[in-house]
């Protein structure tokens, strides 16, 4: 396997959930040619060296604070990603950065890396996405199977999902 995606995110602070609902959604609904690897990162920061050294391309999914409107949603590419994560906005955000520039001082940064991310209406304790987030989920993980299929991976939804 050379590709794989990382959903990372706090699962007890409503929206922070996000990246393990999306990879959670992708296990269960999808089958990809060739196979990737779906990770949920949780808020694993800098354990998740491993992952970022094996692949040659990575799909972060998280929420992160673009200061636009709750359910915004962008994608960002290699370089483009640091500056939005200098902010704090949750724990785990400073064990991506921290991730990001430790990969890059070893020289084991995939060939690719995107972020997909999304703007949060809430990260206050408790277990649900906000219905904003809900609602946008469909379309954030389709600006994931859009990078899948550009990088050449088959993504074919399961016959129990249609």
């Amino acid at each position: 396997m050379e590709i794989g995606v990382i959903g990372v995110g706090n699962i007890l602070m409503q929206d922070e959930g996000v990246g393990p609902k999306v990879v959670e959604i992708l296990k269960s609904s999808y089958k990809f040619e060739p196979e990737i690897e779906i990770i949920d990162g949780g808020t694993l920061g800098l354990d998740l060296l491993p992952y970022i050294e094996k692949y040659k391309k990575v799909i972060i999914v998280d929420v992160v604070d673009f200061g636009k409107e709750p359910g915004f949603i962008k994608v960002l590419k290699g370089e483009e990603i640091p500056p939005y994560l200098k902010t704090k906005l949750s724990v785990h955000h400073v064990g991506i950065q921290d991730l990001l520039e430790v990969a890059r001082l070893l020289g084991i940064m995939p060939k690719e890396l995107v972020l997909v991310g999304i703007q949060p209406q809430s990260i206050d304790l408790g277990l649900d996405l906000t219905p904003i987030l809900v609602d946008k989920l469909k379309e954030l993980i389709n600006e994931i199977l859009l990078i899948l299929k550009k990088w050449g991976v088959k993504c074919v939804l399961l016959s129990h999902q249609k």
